[in-house]
């Protein structure tokens, strides 16, 4: 057998419990872990981005050991990555699969452009509506004002 004919394989290894986010576009892969606040917890954190997928041409991975996600965490991972998969582990099981989803209203985690909005000038919580789920246009429920994805910012 020639070295052309091998089968190549990239082999993660598997985590006992904790949650993995699969099929991320790549370019997103680290903005899910900037968002999500991995960079700054002790949990093994396994990332791969630019890996060969039959879906996507090219994805990212993150595994997270010892780590569930609630549902406005889960929220913030649809903004940036629609594509992406949340599996959850326990005893190296998958005991939750699903596709993330964009939701109808997005509150406390996405901050308002409009520097003259009162989200921006006292302790309130932001609220949105999606309009637009396919090229993520946001309305904020106090001024009114749109955002578009490529301006969404992160509380």
């Amino acid at each position: 057998m020639g070295k052309q004919d091998k089968v190549k394989e990239l082999k993660v290894s598997a985590i006992e419990n904790g949650t993995v986010i699969d099929h991320i576009p790549p370019q997103s892969v680290f903005q899910v872990i900037g968002i999500l606040g991995l960079d700054d917890i002790n949990n093994q954190i396994m990332v791969g981005t630019n890996l060969d997928s039959g879906k996507l041409g090219k994805k990212g991975i993150i595994k997270v050991s010892s780590k569930y996600f609630e549902s406005e965490e889960i929220n913030k991972i649809a903004l940036v990555a629609p594509t992406a998969t949340l599996i959850v582990i326990k005893d190296y099981t998958v005991v939750y699969k699903a596709k993330v989803m964009i939701p109808d209203r997005i509150n406390k985690i996405v901050k308002c452009i409009n520097p003259n909005c009162i989200t921006n000038h006292e302790p309130i919580q932001t609220r949105f509506t999606v309009l637009d789920k396919e090229d993520l246009t946001l309305q904020c429920y106090y001024c009114e004002k749109t955002t578009k994805k490529e301006n969404i910012r992160f509380l």
